[in-house]
């Protein structure tokens, strides 16, 4: 059932890869644990420098020689606007202060956040890395051409059936669909984010009607049931994000991972108050306060960079009032368990019932 052209392309035991989490959750033993018991282990190096990139490439080479990969934030032009950093600093300004946060922080721009992908990208051709993934769009033909040229594995995200063309069309190998239901940020790159909210179970259908290259569901699953119904809907592997977050080799706070143990599914809310782009996790109350001025935000990557801060400190703190807790919506199917763990328990609950 699941030795398909997915399984063959990535040299996976299992259809199973663990999302690239970018912000530290996806330490070395996380990535390489998942590697070595079958699935495909991911670095989220979206926030990442391309020095930390290529340590952490050789630390996992280190504990593993199974196929591994890695995921990239496309950028996307953005405008930086006086106007609107000056409004977010003055709504942030009273919880900067309540939390002791140093207000000197560095605004991104576009050429800099341009030039840091590129040499992302050169780390990964050096280091020979097999996979690459790519989430907020697709990245230019020249890089598609260079990192094809290296045999790379390429996997884009898609929100939309559009977005699934899209990915195809570049010449990309697999096609990750992100259902409304997942957590952390949404990969929209075609259109407004709020109008490409469509729900997993009727997304991958028809995706797979109109594409020829692998699709891989992701957005809520969290055990067996969910990669069985993505089978029968035409997906050939899942990819998981707070399943493994809450694992034991996750480098998610152990305040975020008591979130989302104890979190109901109504409790998760779509947000761009924490980074100026859509993402969903644990309501609390930077979010509600933040609520109604969510629209007039600095776009990404520069809310992101106002907040760095606050979010940050409310972690050291352990302070769960200002911590962004993505969650996928459902965090009720969360155990505390090893990546061995949830992988064997996965595959138990999909041959017990073939």
């Amino acid at each position: 059932m699941f030795d398909n052209e997915m399984t063959e392309l990535l040299h996976i035991q299992y259809p199973i890869i663990q999302a690239p989490m970018a912000g530290g959750v996806t330490t070395s033993k996380l990535v390489a644990e998942v590697s070595n018991n079958g699935g495909l282990g991911m670095i989220g190096a979206g926030y990442m420098s391309p020095i930390q990139i290529r340590e952490q490439i050789r630390e996992i080479k280190e504990l593993t020689s199974k196929y591994f990969g890695i995921n990239l934030f496309v950028p996307r032009e953005f405008d930086v606007k006086e106007n609107e950093i000056n409004s977010a600093d003055r709504l942030l300004q009273p919880i900067r202060e309540q939390l002791q946060v140093e207000t000197n922080m560095e605004i991104p721009t576009f050429n800099k956040v341009t030039e840091s992908f590129h040499q992302q990208i050169n780390v990964i051709m050096e280091e020979k890395i097999p996979v690459c993934s790519f989430t907020f769009g697709i990245p230019s033909k020249e890089v598609i051409q260079m990192l094809k040229k290296q045999n790379i594995i390429l996997m884009g995200t898609a929100t939309t059936v559009d977005e699934a063309i899209e990915v195809e069309q570049s010449g990309m190998d697999i096609v990750v669909v992100q259902g409304s239901e997942a957590g952390g940020h949404r990969g929209t790159f075609l259109d407004v984010e709020q109008e490409s909210l469509v729900g997993l179970m009727s997304l991958i259908p028809q995706v797979v009607d109109h594409v020829s290259i692998p699709v891989v569901s992701a957005g809520g699953i969290m055990d067996g049931r969910g990669l069985k119904a993505s089978a029968c809907l035409g997906a050939q592997g899942v990819q998981m994000g707070t399943a493994f977050l809450t694992c034991l080799e996750s480098g998610a706070t152990a305040l975020h991972i008591e979130e989302i143990l104890h979190a109901t599914e109504d409790q998760t809310v779509l947000t761009r108050t924490f980074s100026g782009k859509w993402a969903r996790g644990v309501n609390n109350k930077f979010i509600s306060k933040m609520k109604q001025h969510e629209t007039s935000l600095p776009d990404f990557p520069v809310q992101n960079s106002l907040t760095k801060g606050i979010r940050k400190a409310s972690s050291l703190q352990k302070n769960r009032d200002y911590m962004s807790l993505w969650s996928g919506q459902s965090p009720r199917l969360a155990k505390r368990q090893t990546v061995k763990s949830l992988i064997q328990n996965i595959m138990g609950e999909v041959n017990k019932s073939n």
